[in-house]
């Protein structure tokens, strides 16, 4: 069985997703406050990494939980809902602009904006 990982083209794809997306999202005023002292070296790797292992190219992820990583954002800096969305819709235009698919965008939506992964990054 194929996993999304290599059905989106493995890690050069997500190496290239990630990098468009965050340029996105570096120029989206309803979210790019929340960058605003980031390493983004470091905040894109972390994203690859994350991403590799969420689309099954890997059985290991040793970054830190989405509820643990936010959690600062949400009761110092306001993260709500509409940020969430924010970031989930400029992740599904950058897909769409990398000719991805609309069957593996909506697996990839499914999976980022699964509800579970909302209440953990908003700490709810």
């Amino acid at each position: 069985m194929t996993t999304l990982f290599d059905q989106l083209g493995g890690a050069a794809a997500v190496d290239l997703a990630v990098d468009k997306f965050y340029e996105r999202v570096l120029q989206d005023d309803r979210i790019k406050h929340f960058f605003a002292n980031v390493d983004m070296a470091k905040q894109r790797a972390h994203q690859k990494d994350f991403l590799t292992y969420a689309f099954g190219g890997t059985d290991k992820y040793d970054g830190r939980y989405m509820r643990e990583a936010h959690q600062a954002l949400v009761q110092n800096h306001g993260l709500k809902s509409e940020h969430f969305d924010a970031v989930a819709e400029d992740l599904m235009i950058t897909l769409e602009e990398l000719g991805v698919s609309e069957e593996l965008r909506a697996q990839v939506a499914a999976i980022a904006a699964a509800p579970q992964h909302k209440r953990d990054v908003l700490n709810q």
